[in-house]
């Protein structure tokens, strides 16, 4: 494995680490030999790997390999793992304890003498981590302990988060103390279980009364839930569920989790009755199924999501002791603490419901813009506050989701401080930012700093919720102002300055200024009117540090950077050709939903078109199908039609089926012009359809119709089965 060494004045540690003197305890290597041993209470994986761990780093420190044995004969200046005092420690918790020139590294269970290890390296011997494959140390030949008694328990006993750090150094997860569900949950399933236990493809076309009633009829299908008061559905359930345990030998947790997807829980009357008793919560039907399991495999765990639909608590059941409740707060905005805005207010009420009917609590926490992984989030000052209310809550797993992608919003320094903080609530949150900043940055740390401040007061001073499917255009009037964007570049001049002589630390200033450079493309081609030789410049120059650092996505959609700089120049760079439609009028026949009505005319005729999210610059239609008639003003000849749709499936976003135009001259007789059948996309990368007609000829006229049929409602293998799809459409133009 390939580590990369940092010799930063910034993380020049204390001299008494790392010299011989009369607090150092217990000498691990004197002039490069070693001169203690690494003894293991037994062989066990989980020892093994924290030896090996100590073994490999003082190594590399000082260049001596301390000998790993098995020996019941303790001798001075051994390190003793897995043997010691656990009282009060809990799972993965730790005690290191020096006497008679010995160190003992002790456990509450799992991996808590990994976790020993780590700190002792850590805080005694001046190995600080950053993220993959990256860390600092100092190299020296004598290395010493001092006298040591300390004990630690985790905040949280299951700490998870995305990082992508994770994937590429198994270092990482241990130094970071992070878990994964495949270690924890049997089979690796968790979350959105259902169609995994009990597929729809081998049951649905058989027993579709296994599955959701919704809207009035059954509706099988990957994306459909149970019928939770099915009692057949129950025992087929148990039954695969005691074989995956069967099979999964010394794996306690399984995940029965509803599937991904809103308000699709079976209505079907013994459901619906079920679920009016509890409080009008689909949540109280799953408990009662739940309960069941967890009582059927009383020496189990069960895991559930609290999720979307299932958020709040019933109002009369209480989940058994091993049913654990994995609570989602998605739909918090995430500019505030959860307490202070009122998506934040609905999730706690739901938290504190729950915390009065069960301790056995994990919470899934979202931290990142899933939509666009390059506009910047900065939620920082809401972590540790957001964590202390899970902690106060009984909440005793959390996963944080952040970091998937390796470019980002300082997708390093967020994973580093969540990790921190989800063993150790109190630690200081700025302290850790300005202590990776400077390890990781070196001299621009104080510049990209002060970027990170300025978004957080730009942030709370307009106003503006944080989303996570948020776009940089609905920030273009607040945190990325035309003023604020230029401070911004300022800032990340002086830091690329500040380390012009340090390649590797100027890459990384570059990669994080990625994030800037894409927002600026955004609210350009959002706003119109910007020098197109300067956004054709900006361009390039995105494209090529793009394609230099490998920036692998810019969304959990999996769409390409590269695409996206294509897609630019096509689509959102002004057009030579004259669009006729700019600014026509627009009288509805199908009018598009409520919300989007008001600038629906002048959003389809402005000649600007809409990004990857249905924020801005889009109209939509719910449900139903679209037609409108566009007034050119006068007879002009027309050769081509034109208009542009968008795919996003997460967000219930449907091409339409079919668009037809047709044209007259008097507004009262209308010629077919052209017609565009669209056939179904199951695929999950945000896309841009054009439906476009030509004429072989031009057509003379001064009115069109068009005409959109849509999906209208959401098919089986959708999220959303059973109820209303949406189409999104926005510039129509005429040539």
């Amino acid at each position: 494995m390939k580590h990369k060494f940092l010799r930063l004045s910034a993380m020049v540690l204390s001299a008494a680490l790392f010299s011989a003197g009369a607090s150092a305890q217990i000498t691990l290597v004197k002039e490069g030999k070693s001169t203690a041993r690494i003894v293991l209470a037994d062989r066990d994986s989980v020892n093994r790997t924290a030896a090996t761990l100590l073994q490999d780093f003082v190594q590399r420190i000082s260049g001596a390999s301390l000998p790993i044995v098995t020996d019941t004969k303790e001798k001075p200046g051994d390190i003793l793992i897995g043997k010691g005092n656990t009282d009060g420690l809990t799972e993965d918790g730790f005690r290191l304890s020096t006497e008679q020139g010995k160190l003992r590294i002790s456990s509450g269970g799992d991996k808590g003498v990994i976790y020993g290890v780590v700190t002792l390296l850590e805080d005694y011997m001046g190995v600080e981590y950053l993220t993959a494959n990256t860390y600092t140390l100092q190299k020296r030949s004598t290395v010493e302990i001092p006298d040591i008694e300390r004990a630690e328990n985790p905040t949280f006993r299951y700490r998870q988060t995305q990082s992508y750090a994770i994937q590429e150094d198994p270092v990482y997860k241990l130094w970071f103390r992070l878990e994964e569900p495949k270690e924890v949950f049997a089979g690796n399933l968790w979350v959105h279980t259902f169609d995994k236990i009990l597929p729809s493809a081998e049951f649905g076309a058989s027993h579709p009364e296994y599955y959701s009633y919704i809207n009035g009829e059954r509706r099988p299908g990957a994306a459909s839930q149970w019928c939770l008061t099915n009692p057949e559905l129950f025992e087929i359930v148990a039954h695969r569920v005691d074989s995956i345990f069967k099979a999964n030998p010394g794996m306690n947790m399984i995940s029965i989790s509803q599937n991904d997807g809103n308000f699709t829980n079976c209505t079907c009357p013994s459901c619906k009755a079920l679920d009016e008793e509890e409080g009008g919560t689909p949540s109280g039907s799953l408990i009662h199924f739940l309960n069941k399991l967890a009582a059927r495999f009383p020496d189990k765990e069960f895991s559930t999501l609290a999720y979307l639909y299932t958020m709040h608590p019933p109002k009369k059941v209480k989940p058994l002791p091993n049913v654990n409740i994995m609570l989602c707060d998605i739909d918090c905005r995430r500019e505030v603490p959860l307490t202070d805005n009122a998506s934040g207010q609905d999730f706690m009420r739901a938290m504190e419901g729950w915390s009065k009917i069960s301790n056995n609590i994990f919470v899934w926490d979202y931290g990142i813009n899933f939509d666009c992984y390059l506009s910047p989030f900065p939620n920082f000052p809401i972590l540790q506050k957001n964590m202390q209310l899970f902690k106060e809550h009984n909440v005793t797993m959390h996963f944080s989701q952040i970091a998937g992608s390796k470019c980002g919003t300082f997708t390093e320094m967020r994973a580093y401080i969540v990790s921190k903080l989800m063993w150790n609530i109190h630690q200081d949150v700025d302290s850790l930012m300005q202590h990776f900043l400077n390890a990781y940055y070196g001299a621009a740390a104080p510049y990209l700093y002060q970027y990170e401040k300025l978004l957080e007061g730009a942030l709370l001073g307009s106003g503006r919720d944080l989303w996570i499917f948020d776009s940089p255009v609905s920030h273009k009037d607040g945190m990325l102002n035309a003023h604020l964007l230029k401070r911004y570049n300022e800032l990340f001049d002086q830091a690329e300055a500040a380390v012009a002589d340090q390649p590797e630390l100027l890459d990384r200033v570059r990669i994080e200024r990625l994030t800037l450079q894409y927002c600026e493309l955004e609210t350009a081609r959002a706003e119109g009117g910007h020098d197109v030789d300067e956004i054709k410049q900006k361009l390039a120059l995105f494209r090529e540090r793009a394609a230099h650092y490998q920036l692998p996505t810019l969304n959990e959609r999996m769409n390409s950077p590269l695409d996206y700089c294509d897609l630019y120049a096509k689509r959102f760079l002004p057009k030579a050709e004259k669009n006729l439609a700019k600014n026509a009028t627009i009288t509805w026949i199908e009018a598009p939903s409520d919300k989007y009505l008001a600038h629906a005319a002048e959003t389809l005729t402005d000649e600007l078109y809409g990004g990857t999210s249905f924020v801005e610059s889009w109209i939509g239609w719910e449900g139903k199908n679209g037609a409108f008639i566009l007034d050119l003003g006068s007879e002009q000849p027309i050769h081509a039609i034109e208009s542009d749709f968008l795919h996003q499936l997460g967000q219930w976003v449907f091409l339409p089926k079919k668009v037809s135009y047709s044209t007259s001259a008097d507004g009262k007789e209308y010629r077919p012009f052209g017609t565009t059948d669209i056939a179904e996309d199951q695929s999950v990368e945000v896309k841009f359809f054009q439906a476009r007609s030509e004429a072989p000829s031009p057509t003379t006229a001064r009115y069109i119709k068009v005409e959109i049929e849509g999906v209208n409602t959401c098919p089986s293998w959708h999220c959303g089965v059973g109820h209303k799809a949406w189409f999104f459409m926005d510039e129509i133009r005429v040539n």
